[in-house]
């Protein structure tokens, strides 16, 4: 089996923490997105994961090796594909059309999940999805009476389903996926925003009698602006509580207060400082006489007399203050003076 997962988006949302680094290597709990990603799938998965295959921009060649390292820790192939031009999720996919045979899992890498991953060897594809309070900002199925999809709507004006497609795919048959992927690009059916429209596929699957069943969702958590991201971090350490009980022996702790779930990397400094819970401390960051819950601070970065919650601070930042809820990029300096 391989697992696609396209990633070349800008992030913009997230800014100013994506100007610097993409956002599926923003680190949630100590690991980049991505890398959360290709373990949960590989790991629930009751196939062999052979390869996997990341469509990302001009990422650089840093990020590519940091992508293959993902893969080959997992017992896989890596491979890597570029997307130029946003032209939508199914011209994504078509990137790494060379990847696209046999059993895959398309997995794009904006969003971490719990969920029951069984692939139905019965059907054609799994859909997973989740029920929504606003459906019209999704791509959305509805069910038929045996529950199998009958239709794939893209963000749909008028109400059709509140159960929303998170992004995570199974096909049994990726060549077939590439075959009708290509029909959408060669013939120029472009969808919702003139762009490449992966339900537009699906749904041409479906009519020609590909049975898609629904894969459910027990949590599904977004990373895609700074509150959901912090938010998603909380609860992940939350999930995962024995993953972050043990405190690294590099780490120095004086004098301090460290209430669980909290993630601490290595090197890090923290002196008359209470910190928790849900936190994640990046390696080599020192806190100082400050207060800090339900936050994400990155690597290299110094908290001075901080008061924060449901902060997110990138990496090598300087902060001395008092702010309790911020956002702040790499490299910022922030020092209010009293």
């Amino acid at each position: 089996m391989k697992i696609i997962i396209p990633m070349a988006g800008r992030g913009s949302r997230l800014r100013p923490h994506t100007l610097t680094v993409p956002k599926p290597l923003i680190p949630i709990g100590g690991k980049p997105i991505v890398q959360r990603l290709a373990e949960d799938i590989t790991k629930l998965a009751d196939q062999k994961v052979d390869e996997i295959a990341f469509i990302i921009g001009d990422f650089g060649e840093e990020v590519e090796k940091q992508l293959i390292g993902i893969a080959e820790k997992l017992g896989a192939k890596g491979s890597i594909y570029k997307q130029d031009e946003p032209l939508g999720t199914a011209h994504a996919i078509w990137m790494a059309k060379d990847s696209l045979t046999g059993p895959v899992v398309v997995a794009f890498a904006d969003t971490l999940f719990r969920a029951n991953f069984h692939l139905d060897s019965n059907a054609d594809g799994v859909v997973w999805v989740k029920q929504v309070e606003d459906p019209s900002a999704f791509g959305v199925v509805k069910l038929n009476d045996e529950g199998i999809i009958e239709d794939f709507v893209e963000k749909p004006k008028e109400f059709v389903s509140d159960l929303a497609i998170i992004g995570i795919y199974f096909f049994k048959d990726g060549d077939n996926l590439r075959e009708e992927i290509r029909h959408i690009i060669e013939n120029d059916i472009q969808g919702n925003g003139g762009e490449y429209q992966l339900t537009d596929a699906l749904e041409n699957m479906r009519s020609k009698g590909n049975k898609f069943k629904l894969g459910p969702v027990d949590e599904w958590m977004d990373c895609g602006n700074k509150d959901a991201t912090v938010d998603t971090n909380s609860k992940i350490l939350g999930f995962e509580s024995q993953e972050f009980e043990n405190i690294p022996s590099s780490a120095q702790i004086q004098n301090s207060l460290i209430i669980p779930p909290c993630f601490i990397g290595e090197n890090v400094v923290i002196q008359n400082s209470k910190v928790g819970p849900n936190v994640s401390v990046g390696n080599g960051t020192k806190i100082v006489n400050s207060n800090i819950d339900n936050s994400l601070i990155q690597e290299k970065s110094s908290i001075v007399n901080g008061n924060l919650t449901g902060s997110m601070i990138g990496n090598h930042v300087d902060y001395k203050g008092v702010a309790r809820n911020i956002s702040l990029g790499d490299y910022s300096v922030l020092d209010f003076k009293e």
